[in-house]
């Protein structure tokens, strides 16, 4: 039987995937738990619907990713910090700090679960922060840490 599933199924499918089961398992399990509606011509248009408008959507967030990545290669964010004698810092640098420093000086919003880095910065000096803005597009920042005694 062909059904049409409304969320994820774990072993079967995601969430707006044609399959194909066994009549007795969809009948039974999936579409009492409205898991699965039937696969007939509606329930098809309605889903052919449906992925356009992802598609569509996915689309966009593509474009806006790709003119975010390009403000973000052109910026150099400066973050000011209390440091020791020498370079290291009596704390760190960290995604969050990266997050608000872009919003103020460059107006470029990006949530601090992008930014990507291995550790917090710990020294003063200029670094590369890898940012992952969509599956498709990254970018780097170029962040310079100044220590402040």
């Amino acid at each position: 039987m062909k059904v049409i599933l409304t969320q994820d199924v774990k072993d079967l499918g995601k969430a707006g995937q044609l399959v194909n089961t066994s009549e007795g398992y969809a009948r039974n399990f999936l579409m009492p738990r409205k898991l699965a509606v039937p696969a007939d011509e509606g329930a098809m248009k309605n889903l052919e619907k449906k992925q356009k408008t992802l598609e569509a959507k996915n689309e966009k967030m593509l474009d806006e990713a790709k003119s975010v990545a390009e403000k973000l290669r052109e910026a150099k964010v400066v973050i000011k910090a209390k440091s020791g004698a020498g370079t290291r810092l009596y704390g760190s640098v960290t995604n969050q700090e990266i997050a608000d420093a872009l919003k103020s000086q460059h107006k470029i919003v990006i949530d601090k679960r992008k930014i990507h880095m291995s550790e917090p910065i710990k020294t003063a000096g200029t670094f590369e922060v890898p940012v992952k803005l969509h599956h498709d597009v990254a970018a780097n920042i170029h962040v310079e840490v100044i220590g402040q005694e």
